[in-house]
């Protein structure tokens, strides 16, 4: 099936920012139930997780030791065949702290299977 390309975010992103923004630990592993398929991988240059359970316990890891995070997508999203890329940003009580990149796959269910997250700009030819 050939996929078009696409600006429109998909309703699981909303979602998926809401597990890394929620306050409330016990409600994290919610969000990523709406948003996530049980196997969704995830990999950035500080951690890898192979289930729903794993990215759970590494959100909540995050969430505890930086109580006052604040995460935000700071561009649209460009997607074709069920993979976005999109900017973000993460706050640390509004200072910034960290930006970059994901890429994203989603099912044809509209759930996230894999999140690729990349740090900082892109480096500069040599």
């Amino acid at each position: 099936m050939k996929h078009e390309s696409t600006n429109e975010v998909p309703e699981a992103f909303d979602h998926y920012l809401a597990a890394w923004n929620e306050t409330d630990v016990t409600k994290i592993r919610g969000h990523f139930e709406r948003s996530c398929t049980d196997d969704v991988f995830f990999v950035d240059p500080t951690a890898t997780t192979r289930t729903i359970d794993e990215l759970t316990a590494f959100a909540v890891k995050v969430r505890t030791e930086r109580p006052n995070v604040h995460n935000r997508r700071i561009t649209g999203v460009d997607g074709h065949n069920l993979r976005y890329r999109y900017l973000w940003e993460i706050y640390d009580n509004d200072k910034l702290v960290l930006h970059g990149m994901d890429v994203t796959t989603i099912n044809e269910d509209g759930k996230i299977v894999q999140i690729d997250g990349f740090y900082g700009d892109f480096p500069e030819m040599e």
